[in-house]
């Protein structure tokens, strides 16, 4: 993992390289069973080179804990390891470039299970087409893994009409972990 990271914090293959603060490459047990996947880095994130540390980061621990899920159970990146402008969602070039270095880390984590963190996440990791808002939480394999998407906890901060929806998803990936 950590030549994935040295190759990443270094990584100028696309414009967005010129205007990060800081590599936002993930944190966690890099042994554990799970790995959530997020899209991209927002100005919090490149702030301190940490992922998910801002309003969506804390609600998402509030998530974890409510389920009984520690920092120690899991494993956080994003597709993007640099932050777009604007917190924009991230291009097809800019997915193309990075994705390797998501890959790489799946590889050496090597998680039974793999959450994707929103639509964006979802369209990477499950399919092109897929639909947040009617496939969430629902169990897909694919490379031989579990993988599944949630809400994206962002959006729970805009409508939290979806936050049931978020807790019942976060009940089936603590059973899924069980199993």
């Amino acid at each position: 993992m950590q030549t994935i990271r040295t190759e990443c914090l270094s990584c100028q293959k696309c414009p967005l390289h010129e205007t990060r603060t800081n590599v936002v490459f993930g944190r966690g047990n890099e042994k554990a069973s799970l790995l959530f996947v997020g899209e991209a880095p927002g100005a919090n994130e490149d702030a301190t080179g940490e992922p998910f540390v801002g309003a969506a980061g804390k609600l998402l621990d509030q998530y974890l804990e409510a389920v009984g899920l520690s920092r120690e159970d899991y494993y956080i990146a994003n597709i993007l390891k640099c932050r777009p402008p604007q917190n924009r969602d991230p291009n097809p070039e800019e997915i193309a470039v990075c994705t390797p270095f998501l890959d790489r880390q799946i590889e050496a984590i090597a998680p039974k299970l793999i959450v994707c963190l929103g639509r964006i996440a979802a369209m990477r990791l499950i399919r092109e087409d897929f639909r947040i808002t009617r496939e969430h939480g629902q169990v897909f394999e694919k490379d031989g893994r579990r993988i599944l998407a949630v809400y994206h906890p962002a959006a729970l901060l805009r409508d939290p009409h979806k936050k049931e929806d978020m807790f019942l998803d976060f009940l089936k990936i603590k059973k899924l972990l069980e199993e």
